[in-house]
């Protein structure tokens, strides 16, 4: 009882410290210029191609690598080193023991706060389709639209199947490791539910949508929502 009661005041205090880096860097609402879009992805889903297609079709910039860049190149990092810690949970412990043994190490304050500054640098800009990273918590809910990019799981790893070549029990360890990082990501950051469906504006169901079908209605939606 006393370790859980432990682990649950240390992980409220983690996500108040985290908030509060968060809330330092992100700019007022006022300061966003021009609407932006927002897609966060199951793993094989689709989110990453619908999210490329809605950025061409608007003629909008696809920012997903460049969050990487943009934060090596702040921190003065290595991209490969930003890549290795993007869009995971950690603890204070591995912080601790990885930022003595690694010299190249980011500690989890750092890289959340560059994260947010570098995300809601590009949505204050607009005409941009962010993916992934937790960029729909990061940006005010009225300046963007947010979107979710969902699929059943069985779905998902047919695909990871047909697109990767990967055999079933691959597909499926690959689908759980990459969907329980991106969970724990977010709840460990972000929100303490990672499952919250109200943060988005639009959640899209592709078992029956293609890429373009997809895209349409995201740009649809976009339209409606700041047309007035």
């Amino acid at each position: 009882m006393a370790r859980t009661s432990t682990n649950l005041v240390n992980k409220a205090f983690n996500l108040f410290r985290i908030q509060k880096l968060i809330n330092q860097v992100v700019p007022e609402h006022k300061s966003f210029m021009n609407p932006f879009i927002t897609i966060a992805r199951e793993p094989g889903s689709g989110g990453a191609p619908i999210a490329k297609s809605v950025a061409e079709k608007l003629g909008f910039e696809l920012v997903d690598k460049q969050i990487l860049e943009a934060i090596a190149k702040s921190i003065q990092k290595r991209t490969a080193i930003v890549k290795e810690i993007d869009e995971k949970s950690r603890n204070s412990i591995e912080d601790i023991i990885h930022s003595v043994l690694n010299l190249e190490y980011v500690d989890d304050s750092k890289y959340i706060a560059e994260l947010g500054r570098v995300v809601a640098s590009y949505a204050s800009k607009g005409n941009v389709v962010i993916l992934g990273r937790g960029s729909h918590l990061l940006t005010p809910m009225a300046k963007g639209l947010h979107v979710s990019i969902t699929a059943p799981k069985h779905v998902r790893i047919r695909r990871a199947m047909e697109h990767e070549g990967f055999d079933l029990q691959k597909a499926r360890e690959v689908i759980d490791r990459v969907e329980e990082s991106r969970n724990q990501f977010i709840k460990q950051y972000f929100t303490s539910d990672a499952k919250r469906r109200n943060v988005y504006d639009l959640t899209i169901n592709t078992s029956f949508f293609s890429v373009l079908e997809a895209r349409d209605i995201i740009i649809e939606a976009f339209k409606q929502k700041f047309s007035k």
